[in-house]
């Protein structure tokens, strides 16, 4: 067991991430893996469902279907989403506490309570995102039937000058808007940041998760908005790197739609940068978890505690049949004991005392009243 923990800066934090990412490195990527393995296998499937209706040349349900398959397959890569980040935080929980962890471990420690960890993201994604995007969906509502009746939309070079001016001011607002909304975004994220660390290590129920998160994560939002940009900043410049392609075929070939083989090749580069750059985001935010009740709740010192043997383990409770056993025994020997009418309680016999030991007894007892 490790009994060092003590508050840690976000210098220390990026350090001990880097060095737990490091050293149990298979172990992270290796339940990472699964995920992202999932997730190419749908994506692949997607493709080859698409190439298969291209073909068929049923241009009435080809779309019906791919937005229905679609619409599966995020969920289903959202459940295993939910998965990967429980089973990586009770990993990061056990290593970095100096207990044994493997992937088997790890995810069978996380699956039964599955439900509940996906549910929890479900609140958090809805509080981050959804009001955000419900604000811009009206808006756009109200400026396209503003300038529909104007015929500014069927026509736009045709329009009259109120309309282009109508249409301008529409984008300049909803530019202005994406300033709050972003700001807006990044507060809810820092104050939902801890919730699954609590909810895993501590089982927590969702919205007790999120109330622990909103606490736990006051003092560090700041320092965690770093963690997440440094994090965000990686993942663009590798996404950046390996996908370059796709760009420059695009460029070649404007208006096209990418071939089925050049996607299947990005899902697979895809495979690899998930795998490699997912967990790092969990590990970080799980230690902030650990360093925030560090410094809030004392845990170094209750740990320390508890790698010393000085906080006895609760008690385990009796059986479920042991307890209504005993009962029934006992009130049948009541009642067997009440039906004797002879029956007398035993009395205690007082023990002897020698007459030499009396008065130095009373004399060491004391007067009671003094």
């Amino acid at each position: 067991m490790e009994s060092n923990l003590r508050p840690l800066t976000l210098g220390e934090i990026l350090d001990r991430t880097a060095q737990l990412y490091r050293t149990n490195f298979l172990l992270f990527a290796g339940i990472y893996a699964m995920f992202a393995g999932v997730v190419l296998v749908l994506n692949l499937l997607q493709i080859g469902l698409k190439s298969w209706l291209d073909g068929l040349h049923i241009a009435v349900w080809q779309q019906v279907l791919i937005g229905a398959v679609s619409v599966i397959n995020g969920l289903l890569v959202f459940m295993f989403a939910g998965a990967a980040v429980a089973a990586i935080n009770r990993a990061v929980a056990w290593v970095n506490l100096g207990e044994p962890a493997t992937i088997r471990s790890a995810y069978a420690s996380t699956l039964p309570r599955l439900g509940r960890y996906v549910w929890l993201m479900t609140i958090t994604a809805w509080m981050v995102w959804v009001m955000p995007l419900l604000v811009f969906a009206a808006l756009m509502a109200g400026f396209i039937f503003a300038l529909l009746p104007k015929g500014f939309m069927a026509n736009p070079s045709g329009a009259d000058p109120s309309s282009m001016a109508g249409f301008v001011l529409a984008i300049l607002s909803l530019f202005l808007l994406t300033i709050p909304a972003a700001i807006y975004v990044v507060v809810m994220m820092l104050r939902y940041s801890l919730a699954v660390p609590a909810c895993v290590i501590e089982n927590l129920k969702a919205r007790k998760a999120i109330r622990r998160s909103i606490e736990l994560s006051k003092g560090a939002r700041g320092r965690i908005f770093v963690l997440l940009l440094l994090i965000g900043a990686i993942d663009v410049g590798l996404v950046m790197l390996t996908q370059f392609f796709l760009f420059v075929a695009a460029f070649k070939h404007p208006g096209q739609p990418l071939g089925p083989g050049l996607q299947s090749l990005s899902q697979v580069i895809a495979f690899f940068t998930n795998t490699f750059l997912g967990p790092i985001m969990a590990i970080g935010i799980t230690l902030f978890y650990y360093d925030q009740r560090v410094r809030k709740e004392g845990y170094d010192i209750e740990w320390m505690m508890q790698a010393a043997g000085l906080t006895a383990p609760a008690p385990l409770p009796p059986p479920a049949h042991a307890l209504p056993m005993a009962e029934t025994v006992l009130d049948t020997s009541e009642q067997g004991l009440a039906l004797d009418a002879h029956y007398e309680p035993p009395q205690a016999s007082e023990p002897a005392v020698p007459p030499e030991q009396t008065e130095p007894a009373a004399e060491a007892a004391g007067d009671p009243y003094e």
